[in-house]
């Protein structure tokens, strides 16, 4: 029965029905809905794994002992599994196993732009990049086959036009393979040095039989039309080349992006006047058909940066944009906040108040680094607050300074840092802000919450004792709704003459199992406007006519707002 599913859901469909069994993936936008999906399946098991990294090698481990496995994660988590990624090309595959990368064009979500081909390229992996949401399911069912058959774990590209954009599906019901036989085989999976040279030749003949299927596979396909114009594209930029164009172009769209085909690609830009290859981010493709002798334009005419759109296509073939429609008032800017009630804006203003260099990293806290906060000064990766703060403290500033990390984060990848801070000394603070949950990609389970990907009872880190057992002495609980205890708690910590941990504990305030107090009105007659109380950056908090306002509708009823007022003007 035809569906209509988001491309990630449509990918979901795809792994599910070609009987994927085991799924262990990182949150991460744009790719958290495959395996958000994948869950829905009681039949097949399914996790949240700590980092990426161990969710690939889980992937791998259930490959190995001859179940379809899939992990999933967006582009900078491909960073954090690289090491794996290279390593299980050479050794191959036992069952089938597909690895997800969504990409960010434009950074909706994240912290750099990075085009994931490269890493196909580089590890001599298969990649396929799908263009709308049957393409998604179809492409992840063949990504199962090609594993099996070439001996290699597949990359599936997605970027977050076609992650979160929907289209037709029409599944076809689900088939599990038989369980693949283990065998103990050293020569291709141990891969010391002896065995790992061996290993190399192996890939790189996988290379050139992929190369084959990349000249023959109707994944790649040829659309012809006009021949005065021929566009290379594929996955989102596809969609906008044929929106723009229709059939008054040739288009040659590319579902198997890594390797890359030579005859299909030449045989191509024999049939049309002029070839013009359409690709965000990184001239991939268009660096391959240079190489190959084919004269194409590309980056002449596109930018490095950003998301594409069919304006923007059109307006680099110099055809007139379609301006769409447009509201008749104009907006205002709506940057990101954190939510009213957020745990994490008392201890943030506790710090700007102090006056205390931060260390920050990946998470809904990132917004403290805007106004009227400005509490952050550094962002760099998970887990970086952490090892960047024991570097800082070691350049002999004297600037007292701290790291911020989420409970997820933590966990991720800010561990080894507080294990370096504890095993070669640094009198370092780390603030763990602890929310009960993995907030910025929509309240995913994680190891120090006590529940797994289904919500059902999982084993439970205790922050308290696993900072006190890698030998950080003094570690403090605060609660970051108290700004007296949050700046006591700071001052103390940052004068310490070793390595401390303030857990600032408070649950999301969006989180169901949350019970809000009443929320707060304000006594005109004792406001006198002084705005103390705009400083902690309340969306439920306003300003009009002289006066502040409370937005009911908003209000958790925390409290934070009340310490701030001098005049007594809030209340219940």
């Amino acid at each position: 029965m035809k569906q209509l599913l988001l491309g990630n859901a449509a990918v979901a469909q795809g792994l599910y029905d070609a009987g994927c069994e085991v799924v262990s993936s990182y949150p991460g936008t744009p790719s958290t809905e495959i395996t958000e999906c994948l869950a829905e399946h009681r039949d097949i098991y399914s996790e949240w794994a700590p980092n990426e990294k161990v969710a690939m090698e889980t992937a791998f481990g259930a490959s190995l002992g001859g179940k379809r496995s899939f992990c999933g994660m967006k582009h900078v988590g491909l960073n954090v599994a690289a090491d794996p990624l290279f390593t299980i090309s050479y050794t191959g595959v036992n069952a089938g196993m597909v690895i997800a990368v969504a990409d960010d064009p434009g950074m909706h979500s994240s912290q750099n732009e990075q085009d994931s081909r490269h890493y196909a390229k580089a590890a001599k992996l298969p990649m396929l990049e799908p263009a709308d949401s049957a393409e998604c399911y179809e492409f992840a069912r063949k990504a199962y086959e090609i594993s099996e058959k070439y001996d290699t774990p597949v990359l599936l590209r997605l970027c977050t036009r076609i992650a979160h954009s929907q289209s037709i599906v029409e599944p076809y019901g689900r088939s599990v393979p038989e369980q693949k036989e283990y065998a103990k085989r050293p020569e291709k999976y141990i891969m010391m040095p002896g065995y790992a040279k061996l290993r190399h030749p192996i890939v790189e003949e996988r290379t050139l039989k992929l190369t084959e299927l990349a000249e023959t596979s109707d994944l790649n396909r040829v659309e012809m039309g006009g021949t005065e114009l021929g566009i290379i594209a594929s996955g989102t930029a596809y969609q906008y080349a044929k929106e723009v164009f229709g059939e008054n172009a040739s288009i040659l769209k590319l579902g198997l992006v890594n390797p890359l085909p030579e005859k299909l690609i030449k045989d191509f830009a024999a049939k049309v006047k002029r070839v013009v290859v359409i690709e965000e981010l990184d001239p991939v493709v268009e660096e391959h058909c240079k190489a190959i002798g084919v004269n194409v334009s590309g980056k002449d005419m596109f930018p490095l940066i950003d998301e594409f759109s069919q304006n923007l296509v059109a307006s680099a073939f110099g055809i007139s944009k379609d301006t769409g429609r447009s509201l008749d008032a104009k907006i205002p800017g709506r940057p990101p906040v954190m939510c009213a009630g957020c745990p994490h804006r008392g201890m943030f203003y506790a710090l700007k108040k102090l006056g205390v260099t931060v260390m920050g990293d990946i998470g809904c806290y990132t917004l403290g680094a805007a106004a009227p906060l400005g509490a952050i000064d550094t962002t760099i990766c998970m887990g970086a607050s952490v090892s960047g703060l024991h570097g800082f403290e070691h350049s002999g500033t004297g600037v007292k300074a701290v790291a911020v990390i989420g409970d997820s984060t933590f966990m991720h990848s800010g561990m080894t840092g507080l294990v370096n801070i504890a095993y070669n000394g640094s009198k370092s603070t780390v603030i763990i802000l602890d929310n009960s949950i993995t907030g910025m990609t929509g309240h995913q389970q994680n190891p120090t919450t006590g529940l797994d990907i289904h919500g059902d009872p999982a084993g439970k880190i205790d922050l308290e004792a696993f900072c006190r057992a890698i030998g950080i002495n003094r570690v403090r609980v605060v609660d970051p709704y108290d700004l007296a205890q949050c700046e006591q708690a700071v001052r103390e910590e940052t004068e310490a003459d070793e390595p401390s941990v303030i857990i600032s504990r408070r649950p999301c305030a969006l989180l169901k199992t949350v019970r809000h107090e009443p929320p707060f009105a304000v006594d005109k007659e004792k406001c006198v406007g002084c705005k103390s109380c705009m400083r902690i950056g309340c969306p439920a908090i306003s300003f009009k006519s002289g006066k502040t306002e409370i937005d009911k509708t908003l209000c958790v009823g925390c409290g934070v707002c009340t310490q701030l007022c001098k005049f007594d003007s809030f209340y219940r």
